[in-house]
């Protein structure tokens, strides 16, 4: 019977622990014991991110004076007076590109004569430095080309028309919204008023059998136009894309360099006629005011009328 009693425990035991419930104090045991460790971390967790921004809140203070100390020594800022808010302006940006293509025509023409035409440049710039033009064989050398003096010329006459419009647009006395228009109108000018010169001083010299005379006179003055049209055209390109402070010296070297080629060009002219003309200085001035200045003044109070017409 013992053991029969033996075997019956051996087999009923495991099927008996196996069909018991799961032990609740262990669970509880266990529960508790996370519960207790996660709220003692969160407390510690807490507590140290706590204390930490004490510390900070401590330790803010004086970073914060050394930070306005260091902004009161700097010059650059201005941190005691109350800011102000500025108006933004929409700017209308005005095209230029016309003023470039033309400029770029002009110098692209102009290096293409001094390509072609090397000796005619050459010897241009010799003769203006040269003051006995009746005993150079170099004047007869710039007489007898005609091709290459008529294109300086146009060269010249273009250039002189750009540059009366900068001048004017320096000191506000024309409309910019078609700076094309006045370049054109004011070289077609300047073309016109050296065209009836050319043209009265021939039939003048032709009238009174000073045609000589006359020749050399137009010479001097086509000389000098052409090495203005060729000096003025560094001070145009800095009057039309340079800072105001670079125009406004390139405008007062352009005038000085205009007056003095105008003065050249009566002293020089009448050194060569006084001997073969009997004309006194008085009389040769009056000339000069008559037919050098008259035109540049004509030339002046038409842009400005146009200009007044929103051309």
């Amino acid at each position: 019977m013992k053991q029969v009693l033996y075997l019956f425990l051996l087999i009923a035991l495991p099927v008996l622990t196996a069909a018991q419930h799961p032990d609740s104090i262990n669970t509880k045991i266990f529960d508790t014991a996370s519960t207790t460790m996660r709220d003692s971390a969160g407390i510690k967790a807490k507590d140290s991110v706590a204390i930490k921004l004490d510390s900070l809140k401590k330790l803010q203070p004086p970073y914060r004076i050394l930070l306005r100390e260091i902004l009161k020594e700097n010059k650059f800022l201005d941190i005691s007076s109350t800011p102000v808010a500025k108006k933004i302006y929409i700017r209308k940006q005005q095209p230029d590109d016309s003023v470039f293509y033309a400029l770029l025509i002009l110098v692209a023409a102009l290096s293409f004569l001094r390509f072609f035409y090397v000796r005619y440049f050459n010897n241009l710039f010799q003769v203006f430095f040269n003051t006995s033009l009746r005993q150079s064989q170099l004047t007869d050398q710039l007489l007898q080309a005609r091709l290459p003096s008529m294109l300086f010329n146009l060269t010249a006459a273009f250039s002189g028309g750009i540059f009366f419009y900068f001048l004017l647009k320096y000191f506000g006395w024309v409309n910019e919204r078609k700076p094309l228009d006045v370049m054109l109108l004011s070289s077609f000018f300047v073309m016109a008023i050296y065209f009836l010169k050319y043209v009265s001083l021939k039939f003048t010299g032709w009238l009174s059998g000073y045609s000589n005379i006359t020749n050399t006179y137009i010479f001097i003055i086509f000389l000098i136009n052409k090495i203005l049209g060729i000096l003025l055209l560094p001070l145009i390109i800095v009057m039309a894309f340079s800072i105001p402070v670079l125009i406004k010296v390139s405008v007062m070297i352009a005038i000085l360099l205009t007056a003095l080629m105008f003065l050249l060009r009566f002293f020089r002219s009448y050194s060569l006629l006084q001997n073969q003309v009997k004309i006194s200085a008085a009389h040769f001035m009056l000339y000069i005011a008559g037919v050098e200045l008259m035109p540049l003044l004509l030339i002046y109070k038409a842009l400005l009328f146009l200009s007044s017409k929103n051309i």
